[in-house]
């Protein structure tokens, strides 16, 4: 796509750290793509291997990347970081261990083309890559829509087609003015992505997998638990106060939000030490789901893999544990 007058800058923000596994290969899909008009800002966010070094190295050649260093902050704050620095009409983010299909950005803008501009936000889906077995998975259907903020974040909650990830995602630059990413925590996507689907007028949807999201062995949803992973409960239970408190009649969309995130979290203890306060916890996520579980049998709208959880967690914990690490074999 060659540039124009009317074509904007769009920015893409990767955040950088300890990546110099898997930086190339991001780098390259962003090089490569056909929307050329681009604003590239790489976030190295304290890295001590060679990632720093590589991202120099692309900045030499393409004077679109710019760098701009902070020590670890952790991934909120890189974001905010490359936020504040972005100057493009439009912005993307990319995490620098995954990568995207060569037409990504232009796939993003088209769909905002399509519907003249008139939305503030457009989404793809991903095509999920297992580094272990190389599966690729397509989260989307194909299909394209335009939707209300209103009903994405209904989708999201039960995860249908949108998810809540920061990346995949092309918004206004006025769409993301007074926003911000929660610094140190973890899981910071379900508690902002709301955010924007709710400031959001519609959204242009394309279920398409255009991004490629790198599922790693060590990455910090499948590491060893720590306490630090109930940022996910904290996150989630405000997504869902907020959006209530907006849309009350989504009240149950936002309960089955709040299921699943104890049902993500009871996972990651699976190879924990049975503890006094790994044990606690696990009681703390069993009560809630046992005393909630009617509304997953009542909604319509929930995963049958969710009921299917609950089923086999009423055989004991233990039985729920073997059930779940066959699925995931299954899935993987």
């Amino acid at each position: 796509m060659k540039k124009n007058s009317i074509e904007p800058v769009i920015s893409i923000i990767i955040p950088i750290y300890n990546v110099e596994k898997y930086l190339k290969r991001c780098l390259d899909s962003v090089e490569k793509q056909i929307y050329t008009n681009l604003e590239i800002i790489l976030i190295n966010d304290g890295s001590t291997d060679s990632s720093l070094t590589i991202a120099k190295e692309y900045a030499k050649r393409d004077g679109r990347i710019k760098i701009f260093s902070e020590k670890n902050c952790g991934l909120s704050a890189a974001r905010n970081l490359g936020l504040k620095h972005a100057t493009g009409k439009y912005i993307t983010f990319i995490d620098s261990d995954d990568y995207v299909s060569k037409d990504y950005v232009l796939y993003l803008y088209k769909l905002l083309e399509k519907g003249n501009f008139s939305a503030s936000m457009s989404i793809c889906s991903l095509m999920n890559v297992y580094e272990n077995s190389g599966k690729e998975v397509n989260t989307g259907n194909n299909k394209e829509y335009t939707l209300t903020g209103k009903e994405c974040i209904k989708m999201m909650c039960y995860h249908n087609l949108v998810d809540t990830c920061a990346y995949a995602k092309l918004g206004s630059k006025e769409l993301y003015k007074d926003f911000k990413f929660p610094e140190g925590k973890v899981f910071e996507d379900i508690g902002t992505t709301y955010q924007l689907f709710e400031k959001a007028n519609k959204v242009e949807c394309g279920f398409k997998p255009k991004y490629f999201y790198n599922i790693r062995s060590n990455s910090i949803t499948t590491r060893k638990f720590t306490p630090k992973k109930l940022d996910l409960l904290r996150m989630t239970d405000k997504m869902a106060d907020d959006v209530v408190r907006k849309y009350p009649d989504l009240k149950r969309a936002v309960l089955r939000r709040r299921i699943y995130a104890r049902f993500s979290t009871l996972n990651q203890t699976f190879t924990s030490k049975n503890t006094v306060e790994i044990k606690k916890i696990r009681n703390e996520l069993i009560k809630f789901i046992q005393k909630n579980h009617k509304e997953l049998f009542l909604d319509k709208n929930v995963p049958k893999r969710d009921k299917a959880a609950y089923l086999s967690l009423c055989m004991g914990f233990n039985f729920y544990k073997c059930s779940w690490n066959l699925y995931s074999k299954i899935v993987k």
